[in-house]
């Protein structure tokens, strides 16, 4: 199939992504200076940014059997490339700054973005897994980036080993379903299936299986939870962050894609199977929250039940359930990007076992109220308090989950979000609390402060989280065509088999 120039300009994001990264290699192969690895790497990210308009206006566009652009996939392109954006600033000054050489980070960065912008344009498997493939391997590498350091190492070898083994279970469904189907395409399965009045059969079921478990360790979804916390411990502040939103997000949107697709969700064993699997990640998630002293394990079981939440967005399917998962992930990725912002800036310049222990927090305000106040609003929007992104996001979510009549999910999501107060609230109550020791003993214990981009980032994190809580209408309106867009897939089949 030859690309005609319209293809070429709705591909335009991920040409300059894939560029940029060849570009940062072909600079460190002249220059050792991080500020050029980094400038590069922030002026691609900026540039695939601003070429989403541009490619929306030659899309929707099929591009070959194995990419889709069409207004869905550039908005989740945007969240990815903007959080990647986001880490690429925290990584800089973590990492040593100018003494540092650090170069190969920028490149494994946009690698990793690379591979989740693809998985969000996927309408193929084959698409689907090199969009994967090509994030997860360059995760391996971001979370034992600090080579001599024990902690990342270990959790880079978990990673490992749990990632490959979840490309399997995906590589096998796949390999299942193809057996009943003969495609591997989304649209097409759907329109078989359809067309023929067909169901899937247990070749068909058990592939389908296979992926949603495969799919449930990318998300970390019970009972597939068990690395999140040691990986979220382990690895980097900045890397974290990063596998807290854009791998998670890219499987969440590309996950919703091929169920509505497909019309996968019109199983009713495979919608129980995951309202089981979407009550038990609230559930679990909040309550081993409750028993966590380390700050980065808090956030770990906080990230599962919030992908709990999502996933019952997920469940109510349709144009309104692409609305309340894209919105609640949006406010998601914000919050857990500011968060991890803050965690980045206090733990760099001490060993991270030391540093993210809650202990360490104690009076946090008094001696960086800036950086106390920016963890304040972005846990208040994870506990979904009114006036954030947060509380809109959930409230979203629960009017998707009562349209589609998922009474028990939304008594479950209530019952979770009560829950997860109280260890949000912990950790504020901490920051706000008097200092008992000495001030200047604890002033070097906090490290130093914000660098100017860190603060710019962190100010503009909060600002977009509380003006989008008070005004979400701004956010709203910019998701409803491309949910409607996404919607619309999921009646397709039947459609083309009424034509």
């Amino acid at each position: 199939m030859i690309l005609t120039r319209s293809d070429i300009m709705v591909l335009m994001p991920l040409i300059i992504v894939a560029a940029s990264a060849v570009g940062v290699m072909l600079t460190v192969a002249f220059t050792r200076r991080p500020q050029a690895s980094m400038i590069l790497t922030l002026l691609g990210l900026i540039f695939s940014f601003a070429a989403l308009p541009f490619a929306a206006n030659f899309g929707p566009r099929q591009i070959t059997p194995l990419l889709i652009v069409d207004n869905y996939t550039l908005f989740y392109m945007g969240l990815v490339f903007t959080a990647t954006f986001v880490v690429t600033v925290l990584c800089y000054r973590y990492f040593g700054g100018r003494e540092s050489r650090h170069n190969a980070l920028y490149v494994l960065l946009l690698l990793a973005a690379l591979g989740g912008a693809v998985l969000v344009a996927s309408s193929h498997f084959a698409s689907f897994l090199l969009g994967l493939e090509l994030l997860s391997i360059s995760l391996f590498a971001l979370i034992a980036y600090p080579k001599n350091a024990e902690r990342p190492l270990e959790a880079g070898i978990k990673y490992l080993i749990l990632a490959g083994f979840s490309s399997a279970l995906l590589l096998f469904g796949m390999a299942l379903i193809y057996a009943q189907l003969g495609t591997m395409q989304f649209t097409q399965i759907g329109v078989m299936l359809a067309a023929h009045e067909q169901r899937l059969d247990a070749y068909g079921l058990a592939g389908l299986a296979l992926i949603v478990a495969g799919a449930g360790f990318k998300l970390a979804l019970v009972p597939f939870h068990m690395w999140t916390p040691d990986i979220y411990e382990g690895a980097p502040a900045p890397v974290t962050a990063f596998i807290a939103t854009v791998s998670k997000g890219a499987m969440l949107a590309m996950l919703l894609r091929y169920f509505l697709a497909t019309g996968a969700y019109q199983s009713q064993s495979v919608t129980l199977a995951l309202s089981l699997i979407a009550a038990a990640t609230i559930l679990v998630g909040n309550l081993l929250a409750l028993q966590q002293d380390n700050i980065k394990r808090i956030l770990a079981y906080s990230s599962i039940a919030q992908l709990g939440y999502l996933l019952v967005g997920f469940l109510a399917f349709g144009a309104i359930a692409a609305e309340a998962v894209t919105y609640y992930l949006a406010a998601y990725f914000v919050a857990m990007l500011g968060a991890f912002g803050v965690i980045t800036v206090l733990s760099r310049g001490a060993p991270e076992e030391d540093s993210d222990m809650l202990i360490n927090y104690v009076g946090l305000f008094w001696h960086r109220p800036w950086l106390a106040g920016v963890l304040t609003v972005m846990l208040l929007s994870l506990a979904g308090i009114p006036l954030t992104m947060g509380f809109v996001g959930k409230f979203y979510v629960l009017a998707a989950a009562v349209s589609a009549s998922l009474w028990l999910l939304a008594i479950v999501l209530v019952i979770g979000s009560a829950i997860g107060l109280y260890y949000y609230l912990r950790i504020i109550a901490v920051m706000y609390a008097p200092d008992p020791r000495a001030a200047p003993e604890r002033e070097e214990a906090f490290g130093v402060s914000a660098s100017p981009a860190e603060s710019i980032t962190l100010a503009a994190l909060t600002l977009v989280l509380t003006s989008l809580g008070v005004y979400p209408a701004l956010l709203i309106h910019g998701i409803e065509a491309p949910a409607v867009h996404l919607g619309w897939l999921s009646t397709f089949p039947v459609l083309v088999c009424s034509i």
